[in-house]
């Protein structure tokens, strides 16, 4: 009887083309993310010390409450004029421009970024405080 022998497969894998890929996309990737700037803002975010700190007075504060009103110092104003308003204080500091960012736990998002952008483009550090 004429059986031929069949040639087995082999089950192994090379490893080396596939290490050969990997690396190239760790160099692709550290020298693409060196270029690439970050677009962030400039807030500083209340730590957890237990030492109590007291703002000074002269420092405005923005509220923002749920509904989407914004407040400057307690008196209420639309954005347009909160923008106007912060940009005229930034512009007589002496010194860098600070502002506080008040809101409640419930105000929407968006609201709180449009403040931040503000912040942003006045190049002011924007302490974000949230309620307890």
């Amino acid at each position: 009887m004429g059986l031929k022998k069949r040639s087995k497969v082999s089950a192994e894998f090379n490893m080396s083309s596939l290490t050969d890929i990997i690396f190239l996309l760790l160099i692709f990737f550290m020298l693409t993310s060196s270029l690439v700037a970050p677009n962030a803002l400039n807030l500083k975010l209340p730590g957890s010390s237990r030492a109590s700190t007291s703002v000074p007075s002269q420092i405005d504060r923005v509220k923002i409450d749920n509904s989407g009103r914004y407040f400057l110092n307690g008196r209420r104003m639309s954005l347009d004029v909160l923008n106007q308003e912060l940009t005229a204080r930034a512009r007589r500091s002496s010194s860098k421009f600070k502002f506080v960012i008040e809101h409640a736990k419930s105000t929407p998002v968006q609201d709180v970024v449009a403040v931040m952008n503000i912040a942003l483009k006045l190049d002011a550090d924007g302490i974000l405080a949230a309620e307890k």
